[in-house]
């Protein structure tokens, strides 16, 4: 079994308590088919000092920034919005340089809502879209113009930066990690291990000042539900929105308020989620997983792996068979 991947969890001073401790939950719920641990999960501060959390209780941590230069992948806990890395941008040079220099290595870098503004504030994020939570975007804005902020999305993936929004968004950029390095199947799991939904689209909307709709005769909630025990076969707009006994221009309005995004482009992803599925756990062939995950052809489906994911269905499963 190769090692665990090492993730260094970064915490300064008013760091908000879920944020330092959630990683470590999703983390270390993703095991192997031997319920053996893909990640190893490792708190750090400044000078391996006790740091102040937002919830009143002070955290001890295991190592210094040292810990950074080790790391697969260093992980940047929020501060309280009264952090002088949020206010004004003030960041500690040595905090600024370690991260610096893990980005300039081996290492991806993430962040959990405000601790976006860390990473601006070290200049990892100039260039690059981003996210952080809702209700701080216009300070981020104002420290930080050479970032394109996108703050109606749940987590912003560029590769070696990955960004969330607030709180339980967080538990969503984990999970996408997960996915990303062992397959939906493994990430799955943990999901369930935590009591989490497994899969929410980095694309989904933040819900900014909006109430949270009932689910009732004017939900979309048993569409979905339909849509999702009917991917195979064709979903148009005018059958969706009979099924929610809607208008069209009602329910594509309602669907946009509940999910951020058209009924088009969730379907699609959610034909993607089947078909990375069925990859990694059958030996359907690619045309018979384009069908069974509505994509109809073969060519469908490549194309569609091929935009969102970057690589073809054959590619994908030598990557992520379980029993590979």
């Amino acid at each position: 079994m190769s090692r665990p991947r090492l993730i260094a969890v970064l915490a300064l001073d008013d760091v908000v308590a879920f944020d330092l401790g959630m990683p470590a939950q999703i983390f270390h719920a993703a095991m192997d088919e031997r319920e053996q641990r893909l990640y190893r999960v490792r708190i750090c501060t400044p000078g391996g000092r006790p740091v102040r959390s937002n919830a009143g209780f002070t955290v001890t941590p295991e190592r210094g920034l040292d810990l950074l230069a080790e790391a697969d992948i260093v992980l940047v806990a929020g501060v309280h919005y009264s952090s002088p890395v949020m206010t004004d941008g003030t960041l500690d040079q040595a905090v600024r340089d370690a991260l610096v220099t893990a980005a300039q290595g081996r290492a991806r870098i993430m962040s959990i809502c405000t601790g976006a503004f860390i990473l601006a504030s070290a200049g990892l994020l100039d260039g690059y879209r981003a996210t952080t939570h809702w209700a701080h975007a216009d300070g981020f804005r104002r420290l930080y113009p050479h970032v394109e902020l996108d703050p109606d999305v749940l987590f912003v993936d560029e590769g070696p930066i990955l960004t969330s929004a607030g709180v339980g968004a967080g538990v969503d950029l984990c999970l996408q990690v997960v996915r990303d390095d062992h397959g939906s199947g493994v990430a799955n799991m943990a999901a369930r291990r935590c009591v989490v939904p497994p899969w929410r689209p980095g694309g989904q909307s933040q819900f900014i000042v909006r109430p949270i709709p009932e689910v009732s005769d004017t939900s979309i909630a048993r569409a979905r539900n339909w849509a999702l025990e009917n991917l195979s076969n064709a979903l148009d707009l005018r059958t969706l929105s009979a099924e929610a006994k809607m208008s069209t221009r009602t329910f594509t309005r309602r669907f946009r308020e509940e999910t951020g995004l058209s009924p088009r482009k969730w379907i699609t992803q959610q034909r993607v989620d089947r078909a990375r599925h069925l990859l990694e756990t059958t030996d359907l062939g690619i045309d018979q997983v384009a069908r069974h995950s509505g994509f109809g052809t073969g060519a469908a489906l490549r194309q569609q792996m091929s935009a969102t994911l970057g690589v073809a269905p054959s590619t994908y499963r030598a990557t992520f068979r379980s029993d590979g």
